[in-house]
């Protein structure tokens, strides 16, 4: 008897067990199951520390978030975790390549960087290894003509073009053709506008008449504000990071260059480390281009990244490389969620050339529409054109606050190799 009894408790305990337990396995499936452990590595790089900290800081802090986010919230990419593999740069060349051959050997599936000039550096080795790569900041360099490097957004030299129309119907009043001046960061950020102006400034009926380059380390620029002044321009164009342009706008001010003139800059300097580095006051009315909603739009990317920067960077709050990156990261998953249910889970796993060809041409060239909660323009791929989203807003600064002056503006493509002077 107390034998047969113990048999029946024992067995009751199991039913017990398996009534409870029956529901949770009933709300996994096979599928589910077979995803635990299993990984897909993206490398992710910013220019954390360095000359650039002043946005690769924050753009770190955004993939960071973005990548928690997806993980716990999104319950990673179909299933399987996005396995964030992220270095920062420091803005450094040649420690880009070494990274890059790193991330390549370690199987990661494509990388991102923040920068155009990180990019650049990287450009030669990925494009001949097939590793596709997704620059959050681009230079028109980076892909003309197109290969295995893709732009989130415009570059600098849509920023450029759509200031300058802009310009020509809603700011310059004079007869005939204004006279712009450029101020430009030696390295792709700059050059990507110095491109531009140089394909669509004469007909669009624009004289440029001064450009200058500086450094990402410059303290001074009053020499080349004073060669500029003496050409007596209508308009100034800066394309450069936010330290450098605190400072032409520090010293355009003691000149009396500005405000006496218009003055825009392109979209890697136009963030709140610029006000904060060049003070509200220098740069009040100054006009910028950028890629993505402000923090006060009510949108769900934004919603989303607020609490996350509230809870995890708080002193991030209110910049636009977080923003910036956060929807890089989410570009990122999206591509990686039309390679898994296109190419399949055990393709990508090889994390080899043929991993990186199934994420190109079963992701990257698949996207359609992405619409990034909200933060960008839609995401697409169109071929012959490696910028996935093709919209920019003009902004202006009023009273310490980016504030939008246009609607979302189309940027077309402009086929640089077609031009004589490209390289």
């Amino acid at each position: 008897m107390r034998k047969g009894k113990l048999v029946f408790t024992i067995g009751t305990a199991l039913m017990v067990v398996l009534v409870a337990v029956l529901p949770l396995l009933q709300g996994c499936t096979p599928s589910d199951a077979g995803k635990a452990g299993k990984v897909l590595k993206v490398g992710m790089l910013t220019p954390s520390t360095g000359v650039a900290a002043e946005k690769g800081a924050p753009g770190g802090h955004g993939i960071q978030d973005a990548v928690q986010y997806i993980n716990t919230e999104l319950k990673g990419v179909e299933g399987y975790e996005f396995k964030l593999l992220w270095f920062d740069t420091a803005y450094d060349s040649a420690k880009v390549v070494t990274l890059v051959k790193n991330l390549m050997d370690e199987g990661a599936l494509m990388f991102t960087t923040h920068a155009s000039a990180e990019m650049t550096a990287a450009k030669a080795i990925a494009n001949q290894a097939e590793f596709p790569g997704l620059a959050t900041y681009t230079a028109p360099n980076l892909y003309r003509p197109p290969a295995h490097i893709y732009g989130q957004m415009p570059d600098y030299g849509d920023d450029w073009a759509a200031f300058a129309n802009y310009y020509m119907k809603n700011i310059w009043k004079g007869s005939g053709r204004p006279k712009m001046a450029l101020h430009l960061l030696n390295n792709p950020t700059g050059y990507g506008s110095r491109d531009a102006a140089r394909a669509l400034a004469d007909r669009m009926g624009i004289d440029i008449v001064a450009t200058e380059e500086h450094t990402a380390t410059t303290s001074s620029e009053i020499e080349s504000l004073t060669r500029i002044q003496a050409k007596n321009p209508d308009v100034m164009f800066i394309s450069s990071t936010p330290a450098p342009t605190a400072v032409i706008m520090k010293n355009a001010k003691a000149l009396g260059l500005y405000p006496k003139i218009p003055v825009a800059a392109a979209h890697a300097s136009f963030t709140k480390a610029l006000i904060d580095i060049a003070g509200a006051d220098t740069v009040e009315g100054l006009y910028g281009i950028f890629p993505t909603v402000t923090w006060d739009d009510n949108v769900p990317g934004v919603v989303k990244a607020t609490e996350y920067v509230k809870k995890n960077n708080a002193k991030d709050f209110g910049n636009l490389d977080y923003i910036s990156t956060w929807s890089t990261t989410l570009v990122v998953a999206e591509i990686l969620r039309l390679a898994v249910k296109n190419a399949g889970y055990e393709v990508l796993a090889k994390g080899n050339v043929d991993s990186w060809r199934a994420v190109e041409t079963q992701g990257i060239q698949k996207l359609k529409d992405y619409k990034v909660d909200g933060i960008h323009g839609p995401v697409s791929y169109t071929p012959g054109d490696n910028r996935l989203d093709k919209f920019i807003k003009i902004y202006n600064i009023k009273g310490g606050k980016i504030v939008p002056v246009s609607d979302w503006i189309e940027a077309p493509v402009i086929k640089y190799e077609e031009f004589p002077w490209w390289k």
